[in-house]
């Protein structure tokens, strides 16, 4: 018997692993805030316990929140994003924005020893963006290339986030997320691509893979 803990609910119920603790927490946030050692134990004693039911599939909601984050105390983002580009390009723009973005990457990874959850993509995130470009620039989806496609956005996702709260102190991650989904290049970028899957007549549950629930209709770009 496996169990796991599963951030977005549809995808525990479409495809129904023998047992599943759901969390309201944030994305890349499964066990809640950091240095919550209490809470988190919590968390994994809670999933641990559906080892004892005798039949699966399983899927039970955890009945409590992640510590809330005030407003106010958290850091503010260190990055000001552009409302208004000159560049025609999601290539161009990409790469801008990720030119901004790369000394807070540094810093944060610094900060955190050398620390870091981007990797999973083969390639580099400067060569990840490139080719999201390079889609986003043609109106196509990369159909032959899922499983890179996948890898690069978690990646490029990561990156984006360890930027943001590259200084130090507790974020407000749903502030932290508004900020990616809604502010940034590829936010808009990804928003393209949800959109496109979703119109697909046999990927359209892949968009359940680019974009969560609250990120769906309001990116720029």
């Amino acid at each position: 018997m496996t169990t796991g803990i599963s951030l977005v609910r549809e995808n525990a119920e479409s495809m129904q692993p023998p047992r599943s603790l759901w969390v309201t927490f944030p994305l890349g946030r499964p066990l809640g805030v950091p240095n919550d050692a209490a809470f988190q134990h919590r968390v994994i004693a809670a999933a641990l316990d559906l080892l004892t039911r005798n039949h699966g599939p399983v899927l039970e909601d955890f009945p409590e929140d992640a510590p809330a984050v005030s407003v106010e105390s958290a850091p503010s983002c260190p990055v000001s994003f552009p409302t208004v580009t000159d560049d025609s390009t999601w290539q161009g723009r990409l790469s801008c924005e990720l030119s901004t973005l790369k000394p807070w990457y540094d810093l944060g990874r610094r900060r955190r020893g050398g620390r870091t959850l981007v990797g999973v993509s083969d390639l580099s995130i400067d060569e990840n963006l490139r080719k999201l470009g390079e889609y986003l620039d043609l109106e196509q989806l990369p159909t032959d290339e899922l499983i890179w496609f996948k890898r690069a956005i978690e990646d490029a996702k990561v990156y984006y986030v360890e930027a943001l709260t590259a200084q130090p102190g507790n974020y407000n991650q749903t502030k932290v997320y508004e900020t990616l989904w809604f502010e940034t290049q590829l936010g808009a970028g990804l928003a393209k691509f949800y959109e496109r899957f979703q119109a697909h007549p046999k990927l359209s549950l892949f968009a359940r893979i680019v974009l969560p629930r609250e990120a769906v209709g309001g990116s720029t770009g």
